[in-house]
């Protein structure tokens, strides 16, 4: 016995292009058409539709990074160009997500090297590149200026606007042709509110990446999953305002307490499985990228998304 999954919708996700290749002006050897959807994630069986993309997450600074990763990617991680690189050819990332972790420093203020970061995040891998700039005020201006300077004519991916602090990133935006991330705080109105701001400012549709924030599973996940899902069900239904595509990063899969006090014998593998059953359960909700930060946990989605999307196989992590 078979579902019905006509729901008689008539609205659908917008679309936004990540990443310019040689023939648009760039220099990246793919670019992605992410949104477009119709109806929930997966019950579209065409296999030419596309399954959510996977963005390997790394920084320019990995002392504020979490120690299970710095373990298992060993001296990598202390070598950004070739951490990059290792995401693209040896993990089969479908984007890398950069974090300038450097800019978490006491009075911060080398923006330079900034620029250099993306520049050789850019040289190291030739994927579509997300850029996650300053948790300070106070900076962001100068960071996404000088972010949206050197990605100019790549199309970048830029994080984050949030309702308190989205006129710098979204002057970059504007300035450089990048399109945006817009996180609100697991709530549907004010997803849709900080839009309406992005909106009355000169930021297209087109240009807007939603992340309603991603709690884990067990640590407030249901929420996120709640608030996504019905982010979605609002753009199906016709309401512009939220039918953008989603982003889902869940960092704190890495430090719940199931993780930290598992066996140091098996931690690596209880963080693999805590971040691999979030991100899924986070496409299922509705989220077109889903980032990660183990490489582990990338082939695992990939073939978890190949099941789904075909209806054959299995979820479970062994």
């Amino acid at each position: 016995m078979g579902f019905n999954v006509h729901f008689d919708w008539t609205g659908s996700i917008g679309e936004v292009i990540l990443g310019a290749t040689k023939s648009d002006g760039g220099s990246r050897r793919v670019s992605y058409r992410i949104g477009g959807g119709t109806t929930l994630p997966f019950l579209d069986k065409n296999p030419s539709s596309p399954a959510p993309l996977i963005a390997f997450e790394i920084c320019d600074n990995p002392v504020f990074w979490s120690p299970i990763i710095r373990n298992y990617c060993g001296e990598l991680v202390n070598n950004l160009q070739e951490w990059a690189k290792a995401g693209d050819a040896t993990y089969g990332a479908d984007m890398i997500r950069l974090y300038l972790t450097s800019t978490r420093q006491r009075n911060f203020s080398d923006f330079p090297a900034v620029g250099k970061a993306v520049e050789t995040a850019l040289s190291a891998t030739s994927l579509p590149l997300i850029i996650e700039g300053s948790n300070d005020p106070k900076i962001d201006s100068d960071i996404f200026q000088k972010c949206g300077e050197v990605g100019q004519g790549e199309r970048l991916l830029l994080g984050t606007a949030e309702a308190s602090r989205y006129r710098s990133i979204a002057a970059a935006a504007l300035a450089y042709n990048h399109a945006l991330i817009a996180q609100s705080p697991i709530d549907v109105n004010l997803a849709k509110q900080l839009n309406i701001l992005l909106r009355e400012i000169g930021i297209q549709r087109d240009h807007v990446v939603i992340d309603p924030y991603t709690g884990t599973l067990g640590y407030g996940f249901e929420y996120s999953y709640s608030a996504m899902e019905r982010i979605r069900f609002s753009a199906l239904k016709g309401d512009t305002d939220l039918a953008m595509p989603m982003i889902s990063s869940a960092p704190d899969t890495l430090t719940i307490k199931e993780v930290r006090e598992a066996d140091l014998d098996g931690q690596d593998d209880m963080a693999v499985k805590w971040e691999f059953y979030t991100s899924l359960a986070a496409a299922v909700a509705g989220a077109e990228i889903v980032c990660v930060r183990h490489p582990k946990t990338i082939g695992m989605l990939k073939l978890a998304f190949a099941s789904l999307k075909t209806g054959t196989g299995s979820m479970e992590v062994t």
